[in-house]
Formats: structure tokens, C-alpha cells, sequence
């Protein structure tokens, strides 16, 4: 191969690098490999977990809705929910905390709950009667959930007592439905002191939020919103690490 060739191949090579080496120096690019080192050091195995749940009736559901057309019947494949929701709770350093008392909002068939409750956290789930298959999933993983719509400017109920944690994942609460229009400031700001209200001292609130249809998250008026209510904005991550400043 000609000298200048090989010349050119090195100087490729050293851009390629430089531009892996600027790319980790980006906050979210560190944050999100800090996050992924983190969960291989402090490892959640599943398997004790696994062997708490009656084995043949999670076959049985997943082999009737094996062949469903529904949307939600991929829930029905329970381990790669339980591997998501595992990074979910090492994200959120709930494996290495002590007993919370933990709020889902949207809890679905319950996955992340079911993890925090082996590991010793006290946990309730919240979403509408919608899905039967995540009603047999919360019934299979032994995890509560109260019925109940989240509604724009309309608190949350009575729980009986104060949280740790109020979390919500790939959240759709925000929606009006059938309109599909979401929420504005002023909704998110209601939901906000709500559950604001709910929390013990030191109490902590996360939303994973999903995609706008523009690819985004939010609208910058929302992020705005977040940002002055205390949160850690990262893309879809809102974090209210010290709960939410009113």
C-alpha cells in the first residue's frame, strides 16, 4: 500500500477516535455510560425474583396471547419487561436504597413494581382497568394496584399516607383523550403541587416521558416549566431529586 494511503487511513482513524473521545465528553452521552457502568457493577439478579411467581400461570398467559394481534400482548413476554424495568431500578439507585414506600402512575402489568417489592420496598400501582392481561400480570406478580384515571386539574386520591418516590414511565396520562392533544403548562403544574402534597420529606418524583410526534419530549414552554420547578431535565428523564420547589 502507498505511503500516502496509509497516511490517509491513519489520520481517518485519529479523526474516528477524536470523535468517539468528544462524543463521551458530552454530559448526556457520560451520563447516560455512567448510568450503564453503574448497572453492571451493582448488578439485580432476576432469577431469585423469577422463582417467587407461579411459574405455569405465567406460561399459560403468555401462550394465550402468544398469538394475539393486540398491542399489548408483547406484556405477556414478561422477562425482556422485567430486564427493562431492572435498568429502570438501577437507574434509579432503588437496589442500593432502603425500604421506600414507592408510587407508580401508570403502573401497567406492574413489572417495576414487582422488582422494587422483592428488593423490600413497599409499592401501589395506579392505572385505569383498561388491559386484562396487566390485571393478570399484577395478579401473578402479587403487586397492588388502585383504579383510578388521571385526569388534567384533578387531584390524585386519598392514599393514606406519604411517599418516597412517585414515578411514572413511558407516561400518556398527559394525553386528552380522544383528541390526543396533551397537556399544557398549566396541567402539569396542578399534577406537580399534587404531588408535591403527597410527599414525605426528602420525597423524590420521576416521569419517563414518551416521544412528542415532532420526536421530541417536550415543548420548551414544559421544559421550562420542569426546570423551574426543580427538576434535572434529560430528554424523556424529568428527576425532582428534591422533590418539586413550589
Amino acid at each position: 500500500m502507498a505511503t500516502g494511503a496509509i497516511a490517509l487511513q491513519f489520520v481517518d482513524s485519529e479523526m474516528k477516535i477524536s470523535r468517539k473521545i468528544l462524543k463521551f465528553t458530552e454530559p448526556l452521552t457520560y451520563r447516560r455510560g455512567w448510568r450503564r457502568a453503574q448497572r453492571s457493577l451493582f448488578r439485580v439478579p432476576l432469577a431469585p425474583m423469577l422463582a417467587h411467581i407461579d411459574r405455569e400461570r405465567a406460561r399459560e398467559i403468555q401462550q394465550r396471547y402468544m398469538n394475539s394481534t393486540a398491542g399489548y400482548a408483547k406484556y405477556a413476554n414478561i422477562e425482556p419487561w422485567l430486564q427493562l424495568n431492572r435498568e429502570r431500578v438501577q437507574d434509579l439507585n432503588l437496589h442500593r436504597s432502603s425500604p421506600k414506600r414507592v408510587l407508580d402512575l401508570g403502573c401497567g402489568g406492574g413489572f417495576f413494581l414487582f422488582i422494587l417489592k422483592n428488593l423490600g420496598h413497599s409499592v401501589l400501582g395506579l392505572d385505569v382497568e383498561r388491559v386484562p392481561l396487566f390485571g393478570e400480570l399484577l395478579e401473578l406478580f402479587e403487586v397492588p394496584r388502585l383504579v383510578y384515571r388521571i385526569n388534567a386539574f384533578e387531584p390524585l386520591p386519598d392514599l393514606g399516607e406519604k411517599l418516597d418516590w412517585i414515578t411514572a414511565f413511558s407516561v400518556n396520562f398527559n394525553l386528552y383523550h380522544p383528541s390526543k392533544e396533551r397537556w399544557g403548562t398549566a396541567e402539569w403544574d396542578f399534577l406537580l403541587h399534587d404531588l408535591q402534597a403527597r410527599l414525605a420529606p426528602g420525597g423524590k418524583i420521576f416521569f419517563g416521558l414518551n416521544p412528542l410526534y415532532n420526536g421530541g419530549y417536550h415543548t420548551p414552554e414544559i421544559r421550562d416549566l420542569f426546570l423551574s420547578r426543580g427538576a434535572d431535565v434529560e430528554r424523556e428523564r424529568i428527576f425532582f431529586e428534591n422533590g418539586v420547589r413550589l
